[in-house]
This record gives C-alpha cells, sequence and structure tokens, in this order.
C-alpha cells in the first residue's frame, strides 16, 4: 500500500510566499494547502477532515499574527498534535522566544528554501 505523501498548510496573506513556498514543498512531494491568513487556515482545520502534518505560517499578518495562530492550535485538543513552523522575514530575538516558548517547532528566515526542508520534514 502506498504512504500517502505529508500534507502541510501553508498560512501567508503573502500570494508571492504562498507560491514560493509550495513550489519548493511540492518538489518535495508535499501535499499544500494554502491559507491567506489565521482565520482561513482555523476554518480549514475546523471544517476540514483532512489530515494535516505541519502548519507552516506567517508571522506578520493582519488581523491575527502566526503567533496567535500558534496559540489557537496549541489550546485546542483536536489541533494540538499538529507541529507548528514559523516564518518571517524579521530576525527579533524577543519575537523568537514567544514563539518557541508558545510551542512552536521551528521559526525560520523568509522565503523558503529547499535546504529548509528536510528540517520541516523532521517535525513531521
Amino acid at each position: 500500500m502506498a504512504t500517502q505523501s505529508p500534507h502541510v498548510l501553508v498560512v501567508d496573506h503573502s500570494r508571492v510566499d504562498c507560491l514560493v513556498a509550495s513550489i519548493v514543498l511540492n518538489s518535495f512531494n508535499i501535499r499544500v494547502t494554502v491559507a491567506g491568513g489565521a482565520m482561513e487556515a482555523l476554518e480549514f482545520l475546523d471544517a476540514n477532515n483532512s489530515h494535516v502534518d505541519l502548519i507552516l505560517t506567517d508571522y506578520c499578518m493582519p488581523d491575527m499574527t502566526g503567533y496567535d495562530l500558534l496559540r489557537e492550535v496549541k489550546e485546542s485538543p483536536r489541533l494540538k498534535h499538529i507541529p507548528v513552523v514559523i516564518t518571517c522575514t524579521d530576525v527579533i530575538p524577543e519575537r523568537i522566544i514567544e514563539c518557541f516558548e508558545g510551542g512552536a517547532e521551528e521559526y525560520m528566515i523568509k522565503p523558503l528554501k529547499v535546504s529548509d526542508v528536510p528540517r520541516i520534514l523532521s517535525y513531521m
């Protein structure tokens, strides 16, 4: 029986960053679902019985930050098992510490690169 390829939920308000992440992840045979923001991601996770192996979310988004999404996921008994990786263009030590303390697996600098994928795969 063939194993199903991993499924990553990419959350970012930037269409370009979503496209880059999708292309990079698809090149490793990873299925990608894109959400344009944290609320859309939470709606997808609530409405869908689709299995998600990892959430890759931007930190800086309007309405809800990636940290807010991380907190919602980690506080949900149904979702807290899903690993969350935060991406951002900024290196702000306090923010990075906050994300790790909140339960993030990783804090990566955008855009996603091919060399980042093995680390992401290790969290699934």
